[in-house]
């Protein structure tokens, strides 16, 4: 094997390639057989981010509606997705597809302050992500009211001591598509993100609270988790919900056990962040220990293709906020995630500039739905 001089590591770019080459001549892991050094540059190709990021925005700004509305104008959870995407990208809120969407997200204002179609189930998921794209867009303060009455319509949704629950009761701190129905780790998860962008603290109640729910959705026996399902996969990982009988998309174990998955563990995992949980806490470290042994960007493990960009959005998310730049696998293998999933998402972007994904599960077989998660996914991806 030939020896590393300096010359080879005068720069992180150069470093990496000779790596690549060396390793593919070797059969060796790269990052795990070398040192990663101070000078390293981690993310992706600048270029190559700038460009897919261009081609995903024009392709939204060809498929809106002329009322603003992407797919649906009674589905303002998507357009709600649309905006947030456009948002993430960097587009501005004065610019005219994006202005144009808000104003249709806003023309759904309730007096409740919530932001939702008057006959929708999903008021919780529809007012989150409007809230979302209102937050990303309000750099001058023109949305801080109704992001404040929408802060404290979803407040209002969280099942607490309000509907009368005890602690004791799987339901509590959770919240659902809407009041009525029953509380999940996707919805919860919406709902975090959105009062953790207006700057909601994380000893803040509502963190509190949806901190006990997101526990008892971890596959973890402890005296967080007594539910019936926390012993019976005990891996650390998280599914859909433990409340009205237990629910996972991944399905159950023969025992009843209710099977983790890779979309669900980063969402869960960045729960307990939020909610001020550190990297010592055990159900922090036994949701690492679970995603490292699954580290992918080829599929959402435990569900395959199934929820392919909710999971790369909720995956940059969760990695953004751990604040690593290299994630190390249960092997060794280090990631410069960045980059990884760049690459990835560059490699499914379509010739318009969409991402679809075929399997279509979840509506992502709609490309405004899934360009906008692709873009929200890259938010986080700028190289450092």
């Amino acid at each position: 094997m030939p020896a590393l001089n300096s010359s080879d590591v005068r720069s992180g770019v150069d470093r990496r390639v000779f790596l690549t080459s060396l390793a593919v001549l070797s059969g060796t892991s790269v990052l795990r057989s070398f040192p990663v050094l101070a000078e390293d540059k981690f993310g992706p190709d600048a270029k190559l981010l700038k460009s897919i990021r261009e081609k995903g925005v024009n392709f939204l700004k060809t498929t809106q509606g002329d009322d603003g509305s992407w797919t649906s104008a009674t589905q303002p959870g998507i357009t709600a997705m649309a905006c947030f995407g456009l948002v993430s990208a960097g587009v501005k809120a004065d610019e005219s597809t994006l202005k144009k969407g808000l104003n249709h997200l806003l023309s759904y204002r309730k007096n409740d302050g919530g932001i939702y179609h008057p006959e929708t189930a999903h008021k919780n998921y529809e007012t989150s992500l409007a809230m979302l794209a209102l937050v990303g867009a309000n750099s001058d303060g023109r949305y801080t009211t109704q992001i404040k009455d929408a802060e404290k319509f979803l407040r209002g949704l969280q099942w607490d001591e309000t509907e009368g629950l005890d602690k004791s009761n799987p339901s509590f701190g959770g919240a659902g598509y809407g009041k009525s129905q029953r509380p999940d780790l996707s919805n919860t998860t919406f709902l975090l993100d959105a009062l953790k962008a207006a700057g909601v603290k994380a000893d803040d109640p509502a963190m509190k609270n949806a901190l006990v729910f997101v526990s008892r959705c971890q596959n973890l026996e402890s005296e967080f988790n007594t539910t019936e399902f926390a012993a019976k996969v005990n891996d650390g990982g998280f599914y859909y919900t433990p409340a009205a009988g237990g629910t996972s998309q991944a399905g159950k174990n023969a025992d009843g056990g209710l099977r983790s998955y890779a979309s669900m563990t980063y969402a869960g995992l960045k729960s307990m962040l939020y909610a001020g949980l550190s990297k010592d806490d055990k159900r922090v470290k036994a949701a690492l220990d679970w995603l490292r042994k699954f580290y992918s960007v080829d599929q959402n493990p435990g569900l395959d293709q199934q929820g392919l960009y909710y999971y790369y959005h909720t995956f940059a998310r969760t990695l953004a906020t751990l604040e690593v730049d290299l994630f190390e696998d249960a092997k060794g293998d280090k990631h410069d995630w960045r980059r990884e999933l760049t690459d990835a998402l560059a490699k499914r972007q379509k010739k318009n500039g969409s991402w679809v994904n075929a399997a279509d599960r979840w509506m992502e077989g709609d490309p405004n739905l899934t360009t906008a998660y692709a873009l929200m996914a890259l938010r986080y991806c700028d190289p450092k």
